[in-house]
């Protein structure tokens, strides 16, 4: 019965979609506002039927309803209730019907800001958000549906992935699908303004609060995404180019260029067709991103489901979400009228020059992720693109836009530098020169080149903002929390990668192994029995010269159900890095191999992250004070 109710709202969010493009459509062509305005209470059941219809689903899961297809195949009766919540997005066909919710949402939220926003506009934006939800919902209906039962019920789940169990389960996948969809709103301001007899530059000022608030959550999610691996696969490392992991990054890259060429639009009027063009291909590359991970055409061990069928589907509703949005850009790209660029040394031409790297680094990462496939595809053989092409490419990119991060500080809109300014730019460097050199030579004997750079650019852009608060008596201080961020993570990313170090031992109770100036002494082991899995414990303590500092316990879990090993690392963090122990294979002596690393200076890396988002927060809710 659940399975019914579950799909019957599911069906009537896709039929008030449709209803609410109908009458839209018709009160536009018929220039009849009563007809248009429907819309809006229409958007606001579509979002209450679609909570409807997932919380039957979440309502499934918790009572055990082994009945519907999609919580046999992940869930257990022994499953935590958290992690069973969890599941509803942890399989293909729950996240879709999760991205789905996440859409009506947005179309919910933007349907309760409409006073703030011109109505024959709006009427437009939300026409196009009820379209995607109407294709979306129906690809979830009739290609990914939750909500099919069995003929027979099983009397118990497969459970979830034990990978997946976890409570990175619960806070990523919601955070990533929130920043994905939530470029959906910034297309269809876009498109929205295409839409119009007359293309109007009012729809930067419209979109820059959605797409700060989207870029803020996808910032979020891909961060969050990257801490879960980091201590949940046990490799250690926090980015490996996966190509789930591109596919989240690419809509990010060109959202980040974005954000910058809206800031241009609608002070300057500048970069307008980057701005539009960004925004129809950032969505873009958002349902790309839902390709790779529903798909399986790409090998990931973030990928949702192994199905060709249904990324035919998704890659057609790609094709036809470009065709129709950038055909309406070529025909009514001439009414877009940009003002010039007037000088070389100024804010404006940095913003250009920003946009372009930005634009290389997506097709960078883009070739690189799907470059395998299509080499495979043509019958060329197999071939892998692996960290080093990735590293080579975008690693002088990164260093450039950090440096132009730091240089903006000292350049205005349309005005060239004076001689003021570049004396000032002059001392600014040498002091950010020396200071970066000191703080990392200080630290270490050996000296790297990339560290070093980063260091010194690092430095210069946390002075820069800096000044640049005190001189705009913290009017830009969101900016400057994200580009501190940004610095932040640079540093952790160089330092992480050139600083860390590891050994593997073979360990028994009463060993010991050392690593550089760590003694990691095996203590004992210890039994454990787990809601849906037993597991050994290793029981290890640190000690820094003779002194016990840590107590860590990596432990070796086996998952009777899946009937899979999953090891959960241990770590003790510092802030300078982290001490990372892996628990391996039990040998037939009956000791433990272990892997021992120190991770440099990582935790920087989702400290900056963090920052970052909270000045995209802070920005939005500072734009959001002025036009109140």
């Amino acid at each position: 019965m659940i399975a019914e109710i579950g799909q019957f709202w599911l069906i009537t969010t896709m039929v008030l979609s449709a209803v609410a493009c109908v009458t839209a459509s018709y009160g536009i062509f018929r220039n009849e506002d009563n007809w248009a305005v429907s819309i809006f209470p229409l958007s606001l059941l579509t979002a209450l039927f679609c909570i409807l219809s997932i919380s039957a689903l979440g309502y499934g899961f918790y009572i055990d309803d082994f009945s519907i297809r999609y919580i046999a195949e992940h869930s257990n009766s022994a499953l935590p209730v958290f992690f069973k919540i969890a599941a509803i997005w942890g399989g293909h066909e729950g996240s879709l019907l999760f991205w789905v919710l996440t859409l009506t949402l947005w179309v919910g939220l933007i349907t309760l800001k409409r006073k703030s926003i011109e109505q024959s506009y709006l009427v437009r934006v939300l026409l196009i958000l009820n379209g995607l939800i109407v294709i979306f919902s129906a690809f979830t209906l009739f290609a990914s549906n939750p909500f099919i039962i069995y003929a027979n019920t099983p009397l118990e789940g497969r459970d979830l992935n034990p990978m997946l169990q976890d409570i990175g389960l619960i806070f990523h996948p919601p955070l990533l699908y929130l920043g994905y969809v939530g470029f959906a709103a910034t297309f269809s301001f876009a498109l929205a303004a295409l839409m119009m007899k007359k293309v109007p530059s009012q729809w930067v000022g419209y979109a820059r609060n959605w797409t700060l608030l989207a870029w803020s959550l996808l910032t979020a999610g891909i961060s969050l995404g990257s801490w879960w691996a980091y201590y949940e696969l046990g490799w250690g490392g926090w980015w490996f180019w996966d190509p789930v992991e591109n596919a989240s990054l690419l809509p990010w890259l060109t959202s980040t260029a974005l954000l910058h060429t809206l800031i241009a639009s609608h002070k300057r009027k500048l970069l307008l067709k980057a701005s539009i063009i960004l925004a129809l291909v950032t969505f873009c590359l958002s349902i790309l991103g839902t390709f790779v991970v529903r798909s399986g055409v790409l090998t990931s061990v973030h990928a949702f489901a192994v199905d060709p069928t249904r990324g035919i589907i998704l890659l057609l509703i790609l094709f036809i979400v470009m065709l129709l949005s950038f055909s309406l850009y070529t025909v009514k790209s001439r009414q877009i009228n940009s003002e010039p660029i007037q000088h070389f040394i100024s804010r404006d031409f940095l913003f250009l020059v920003l946009c372009g790297l930005f634009a290389i680094a997506t097709v960078t990462v883009l070739l690189g992720t799907f470059y395998p496939m299509i080499f495979q595809i043509l019958g060329l053989g197999n071939i892998s693109v692996g960290a080093p092409y990735f590293n080579l490419l975008f690693v002088p990119m990164a260093l450039i836009a950090l440096g132009m991060m730091a240089l903006s500080i000292f350049v205005q809109w349309n005005k060239k530098a004076e001689m003021a300014t570049i004396k000032n730019t002059a001392i600014f460097i040498g002091s950010s020169v020396i200071s970066g050199m000191l703080i990392y030579t200080l630290q270490y004997d050996c000296i790297y080149v990339i560290p070093l750079i980063v260091w010194i650019l690092s430095i210069a852009v946390i002075i820069g903002t800096v000044w640049e608060i005190k001189r705009s008596k913290g009017k830009n201080i969101s900016m400057a929390i994200a580009h501190i961020g940004v610095a932040v993570v640079m540093i952790g990313a160089a330092m992480n990668s050139y600083h860390s170090f590891e050994t593997s031992a073979k360990m028994e109770p009463g060993m010991s192994a050392k690593l550089a100036n760590y003694n990691i002494h095996y203590k004992d082991t210890e039994l454990l029995v787990g809601a849906n899995y037993t597991a050994e414990q290793a029981n290890l303590r640190i000690y820094e010269n003779g002194k016990e500092i840590a107590n860590v316990h990596p432990q070796r879990r086996h998952y009777q159900v899946r009937v899979m090993n999953m090891s959960e690392p241990a770590m003790h963090w510092f802030w300078r890095g982290d001490i990372y122990v892996t628990l391996g294979e039990k040998l037939k002596d009956g000791s433990f191999a272990l892997r021992l690393q120190y991770k440099a200076y990582v935790r920087w890396i989702w400290f900056g992250s963090l920052l970052m988002c909270v000045g995209g927060v802070f920005a939005m809710v500072k734009r959001k004070r002025k036009t109140a």
